[in-house]
């Protein structure tokens, strides 16, 4: 039987984006990553993701091809490494068109890493009594 990686859900609502954008984030040289707990519960296990990359970027051609090594980005490392029951939106910066696809795997795979680890410090210990 093969593991149950959790369902990539992509993000299309404007509100879901904004509201990432309050919660945690991470900024990688090609990349930066905001994450947030998913709203109401989930019945399977799902990870949202959303895209965005601004003109800061480049023209229409330049966008949708660092819009599309994000998707690709996603899919490979997000089930191995991101948190059921978060959303994340990957932002592309401009290093995103020129940084080899295994850098690229590298700086997301570090951005997951530090917000897992940002998602335990922010945490109360528990208390045992």
């Amino acid at each position: 039987m093969t593991p149950a990686w959790p369902r990539l859900e992509r993000l299309r609502q404007r509100a879901r984006f904004l509201a990432a954008a309050r919660g945690a984030k991470v900024v990688m040289p090609a990349l930066v990553v905001q994450s947030i707990p998913r709203p109401g519960p989930d019945p399977e296990p799902t990870i949202g993701v959303g895209f965005t990359a601004s003109r800061r970027v480049g023209k229409a051609v330049a966008r949708n091809r660092a819009r599309r090594r994000l998707r690709e980005l996603a899919r490979r490392v997000l089930p191995l490494h991101g948190e059921a029951g978060r959303d994340y939106v990957l932002i592309a910066r401009q290093a995103v068109l020129t940084c080899p696809f295994s850098d690229l795997e590298a700086q997301l795979v570090q951005a997951l890493a530090r917000l897992r680890r940002r998602g335990r410090e922010s945490r109360p210990p528990s208390s045992s009594a």
